[in-house]
């Protein structure tokens, strides 16, 4: 497989500098992608420089995942507008374990093949490296000028907020283009790749290598994802879409890629998928021929649950769409776990109840109208139950005075009303 091409027709070439495909034909070749530990989860706009490598590591080339935890304490101005939180140590060996693991589900880490892959953290190297030594050994290879041309440092210098620069983030890409040199010297790693706005601190690096080794080494970056609508990918209403359950359940993680729009569809199937071409190209045709079927959706929301979660988290996440949007059945709903539980019923009206008047037994009526008011009035209730409009946990309620006890609940806390085809309401029991 040619890298090159490989990720020119998935559309992840932003720019590259000139020389980087005949490196790659020439022999096996180390590149690095840097990934910021700020948190001890990726979230799903890290993972295009996680593809990026795993790409790489499918063309037979040896991928390393950079861990910037002593960048991480500074924080990278590319693209911010503000300084932000700096992390202790411990905090970033924490996060540093949790990405590893993370990482683990992409690129092959552990076999002893010429390009498994190498999980490092700039910290390492950086913590002993006296401030004296750096602006000797490395600060003098780079000019002032240099370092004021780069975009992203004009960008906040010029910005109309006038908060300026610190030095400290002025010399982010210093920092960063010492990684580089770091790892061309010890690990022969001859290419960095990232994201568009990380072109100028790449590009540090290639420099400096040049500068201080006369070796020549290599930057390609990716185009910055967008949304068709212009909007930023990666994000919703409640922030982030994390690769970590315990941030985004699996199930929202299914919905997020089931609900994009036909164009970017089309586009992340290309990107954060290893489908190849014949097939993705298969499935486009069959979609722009039936588009309300949503195939691109289904196949790219199956791929990347699978990846990231399992198979077993792609099935629940599809039986659990069923029981919101389509006819399920109540052994549908026994088996949902708590959390995803919630997360199907997330935004419906919700209600709590004392758990003690299941245990000594209720009405439904009086239930849902004098305990939980999911019903103005009773006479509405028997309307409504006479005509089959009224279910309880999927199961028709056929009589309003059936007797509920705490058996019926689900996760021994939850009792799923519907009113009619589409209005829930979730009681908890507590």
């Amino acid at each position: 497989m040619n890298f090159i091409e490989e990720l020119q027709w998935r559309g992840m070439i932003h720019t590259m500098m000139p020389g980087t495909e005949e490196q790659l034909k020439k022999e096996l070749t180390s590149a690095y992608v840097g990934i910021d530990p700020t948190a001890d989860s990726l979230h799903i706009g890290h993972l295009v420089g996680v593809m990026m490598l795993k790409h790489f590591q499918r063309a037979g080339h040896k991928p390393i995942a950079l861990i910037g935890g002593a960048t991480g304490m500074i924080g990278d101005p590319s693209g911010k507008s503000a300084e932000r939180n700096l992390l202790d140590e411990k905090a970033l060996r924490h996060n540093q374990d949790c990405l590893q693991a993370q990482l683990a589900k992409f690129l092959d880490f552990t076999s002893d093949a010429p390009n498994a892959a190498l999980l490092v953290n700039n910290y390492d190297w950086m913590k002993d490296y006296s401030f004296l030594d750096f602006i000797r050994d490395i600060g003098k290879h780079i000019t002032v000028n240099y370092m004021m041309a780069k975009e992203s440092v004009k960008k906040r210098l010029s910005s109309e907020s006038n908060v300026g620069m610190s030095f400290t983030e002025f010399s982010y890409q210093l920092l960063q283009g010492y990684d580089f040199l770091h790892l061309y010297q010890n690990n022969n790693c001859k290419l960095q790749m990232g994201g568009s706005d990380q072109w100028g601190n790449i590009t540090t690096g290639t420099e400096l290598i040049r500068r201080k080794t006369g070796g020549e080494a290599f930057a390609l970056v990716c185009p910055l994802i967008t949304k068709a609508d212009g909007g930023k990918f990666g994000k919703t209403e409640s922030g982030n879409v994390w690769l970590d359950r315990r941030y985004t359940s699996p199930y929202k993680f299914y919905q997020f890629w089931l609900n994009v729009s036909d164009a970017d569809a089309e586009k992340y199937i290309k990107i954060f998928t290893a489908i190849d071409k014949a097939e993705i190209d298969a499935l486009i045709a069959q979609h722009t021929e039936a588009p309300h079927l949503r195939t691109l959706q289904k196949r790219l929301a199956q791929e990347v649950t699978v990846m990231v979660h399992s198979e077993e988290d792609y099935q629940a996440a599809v039986e659990a769409s069923g029981i919101l949007f389509g006819n399920a059945t109540s052994e549908a709903l026994k088996k949902l776990d708590e959390e995803t539980l919630l997360a199907v019923f997330d935004g419906v009206p919700q209600f709590k109840i004392a758990k003690e008047l299941l245990v000594l037994g209720v009405k439904a009526i009086d239930l849902l109208v004098d305990v939980a008011a999911v019903f103005p009035s009773k006479g509405e209730m028997r309307k409504l139950v006479q005509s089959g409009g009224v279910s309880i946990n999927k199961e028709k309620l056929e009589n309003q005075d059936l007797f509920l006890t705490d058996s019926i609940l689900l996760n021994s806390k939850y009792l799923l009303v519907q009113k009619g085809k589409k209005n829930y309401f979730l009681l908890i029991a507590e």
